[in-house]
């Protein structure tokens, strides 16, 4: 920190860290959660019970996060068909998909699979939570837990994820290892869905990300189309309402060294949020467009396939498939800068 803080504290909560509690009202009631101060004026809530997913956040005064109406419910962790996924999504800055499915409902030989799979109606396990310690000059902190997709006599995998930051850096850095831990091949699929709201998502705010891209459907084109000015977000359209939304499917850039960047700039606040990911792990990039009145969000969703279902990946064969014992890795980091110059720096050397 650039603070001058030594022999001036007693406990590393005047700077960061995290807390942890258990929710006691409304449809969340029960719900483990833990709050992350980094102490650079990012504050987050992780949902324990929610495959350890983020739900509010906020840079200083302004939120971040777009959340859904219906907050943050206790898991559905039984299996869900159809659109019932939608009952318990919270929206929130992190809503993880798959680990198997994500996409649409579908159904097949190979079963039933309702939208965006059962991840996030998950809860976790913590196997450790890592205070900071400035006096012995660490200021990590982290968040470790274990959240499994299993079922008896069938797929066991296993996604072991760490949520990581740093007193004085307004950073989030997410890492997760997904183990096959069953005993036959299973198949995987893998989405970030992560969701920005108002104020930082405002008319006006400009997306940032380069790419080829295709429009998802025919409803998509009224937006993503040639000469569009898809990378504004427009004010509330009443044709939004509902189910109303666009949706691009990108072939995201990277940079020399592998590391794709995508983000969220409000040019009023001069605030953006810097969304930075590996193309090797995550190759593709969703951008979702829903800017109902009152329900006004647009995600950014690194993705291991464009979000159309195991049966098209299936089909295309592009669909992973993880042996017993095998893992794969994936990072992300999402910043929040500051400034002008800084904000025109960053996604220009992207």
């Amino acid at each position: 920190m650039q603070h001058n803080w030594q022999h001036k504290i007693s406990h590393h909560a005047q700077l960061g860290g995290i807390e942890t509690a258990v929710l006691d009202n409304g449809p969340g009631r029960g719900n483990r959660v833990a709050w992350v101060n980094t102490g650079a004026g990012l504050r987050f809530k992780v949902v324990i019970d929610r495959a350890m997913d983020i739900a509010e956040a906020f840079y200083d005064r302004h939120s971040l996060a777009w959340l859904s109406c219906t907050g943050h419910p206790a898991p559905a962790p039984a299996p869900t068909g159809g659109l019932s996924w939608l009952h318990t999504f919270g929206g929130g800055l992190l809503t993880t998909c798959g680990l198997t499915h994500i996409g649409g409902p579908e159904s097949d030989e190979y079963g039933e699979r309702g939208l965006h799979g059962p991840i996030s109606n998950t809860a976790a396990e913590i196997i450790s939570i890592i205070q900071p310690d400035p006096a012995a000059g660490r200021m990590d902190m982290r968040l470790t837990g274990i959240i499994r997709e299993t079922r008896a006599l069938g797929v066991n995998l296993e996604m072991k994820r760490t949520i990581s930051a740093r007193i004085g850096e307004p950073v989030i850095k997410i890492f997760d290892e997904i183990t096959n831990r069953g005993n036959m091949p299973a198949p995987h699929m893998l989405m970030y869905h992560m969701n920005f709201g108002w104020p930082l998502a405002d008319e006006g705010s400009q997306l940032m990300w380069e790419g080829k891209w295709t429009a998802r459907d025919e409803a998509s084109k009224t937006i993503f189309h040639e000469g569009g000015s898809f990378k504004t977000c427009p004010p509330p359209m009443p044709e939004h309402a509902g189910t109303g939304e666009a949706v691009a499917v990108i072939d995201i850039k990277a940079a020399e060294d592998g590391w794709c960047t995508a983000g969220l700039h409000n040019p009023q606040l001069q605030l953006a949020a810097v969304l930075r990911f590996k193309k090797s792990q995550l190759p593709w990039l969703t951008n979702w467009q829903h800017w109902g009145p009152g329900e006004y969000v647009t995600g950014l969703e690194p993705c291991t396939h464009p979000p159309r279902g195991q049966a098209a990946a299936r089909k295309d064969g592009s669909l992973i498939f993880l042996q017993p014992g095998e893992s794969r890795r994936y990072e992300l980091e999402l910043e929040l800068i500051q400034g002008r110059d800084l904000i025109k720096k960053t996604f220009h050397d992207a």
